[in-house]
């Protein structure tokens, strides 16, 4: 498979146990391994999608992750509708409190419905490190169009944010500058360019993306759009990207998977997964954002004052109209 084409839809249930992949050999002290766990959510169990998620989490610490990623909404599930309300979780209970301890020896990114104070449900994605809860996105963009309804039970999150990602394994000479987008957040330019206004050098974008519009042949339109955002956003902004979909069915709908990592130049660090559930390992290595930084001075040259000037002189016009 060429780094052009999709992987086809998935045509069978999920096999059970994800096999991880092969591990490469240990690189220097920046390097760092990252799995993506490309799982099926069962949709509105939360107990039996937490202990998935405790079994996996203890996988790949075994093979040595500094970070394990679960894909949108892998608490829950994604067609949940009226369900919202039954799955939500706040920040205490006692779900994020087992998936904090478990992140004493790794770090985690899962996907939750999380209800706030006043009653607002969020589709957030959680970043545990520490035993603790140490970052949340939550999703900005909600799809309304087609298949999806998200916006009539969710609320909006309002703002990007980078922050440190510990890696608490690995031993890189400081901590990586990161940043989440969930699914539709990617589709809008403007979110991964805030991001990487702040320093981001590690975009984590979980996904649950249905696969929709067959072209060319098996490839799916889906498919070959997010082939196509994810390899523009890492080189245009020279920052790896790990995206992680998920896999499945939801009212008939099949989920695509294709979880990848790709680097800081725009190239896929392999072929992107299939179908199927499935853990997928690589390294990544922090000299590699210098190296491509150095190359391609893209961020360096960014003319932020011109960009502020004309935002301001566009929303004076509006306010005037």
């Amino acid at each position: 498979m060429t780094v052009t084409d999709a992987p086809p839809a998935a045509t069978t249930v999920p096999a059970p146990t994800p096999q991880p992949t092969t591990v490469r050999p240990q690189g220097d002290p920046t390097d760092v391994l990252v799995t993506l766990a490309q799982v099926a959510p069962r949709l509105g169990d939360v107990p039996a999608n937490l202990e998935r998620h405790l079994e996996l989490i203890d996988d790949a610490a075994s093979a040595g992750a500094a970070l394990v990623v679960f894909p949108e909404l892998s608490l829950t599930g994604y067609f949940l509708k009226d369900l919202v309300p039954e799955v939500a979780l706040r920040e205490q209970s006692a779900e994020l409190d087992r998936l904090a301890a478990a992140s004493e020896s790794i770090d985690v990114i899962a996907g939750c419905v999380l209800e706030s104070d006043d009653a607002r449900f969020y589709n957030a994605a959680l970043y545990f490190s520490g035993g603790r809860l140490h970052h949340v996105h939550r999703k900005v963009y909600l799809p309304t169009y087609g298949l999806f309804d998200e916006a009539r039970y969710l609320a909006q999150g309002d703002r990007f944010r980078s922050f440190a990602a510990p890696l608490n394994v690995a031993l890189p000479p400081r901590p990586w500058q990161a940043g989440m987008l969930i699914c539709e957040d990617m589709w809008h330019p403007t979110a991964a360019g805030l991001l990487a206004r702040e320093g981001v050098e590690l975009f984590i974008c979980p996904s649950a993306s249905p696969g929709r519009g067959v072209v060319h042949g098996h490839a799916l339109g889906t498919a070959r759009s997010y082939d196509s955002m994810t390899r523009t956003y890492a080189q245009l902004f020279t920052s790896y990207l790990l995206y992680c979909n998920r896999v499945g069915f939801e009212d008939g709908i099949s989920f695509w998977g294709g979880s990848r990592v790709v680097g800081p130049d725009g190239r896929l660090l392999d072929d992107p997964a299939g179908g199927d559930e499935c853990l997928v390992t690589h390294r990544i290595d922090l000299a590699a954002v210098r190296r491509a930084r150095i190359a391609y001075p893209l961020l360096r040259d960014e003319r932020h004052d011109l960009n502020d000037a004309e935002t301001e002189r566009l929303r004076n016009r509006r306010t005037r109209d």
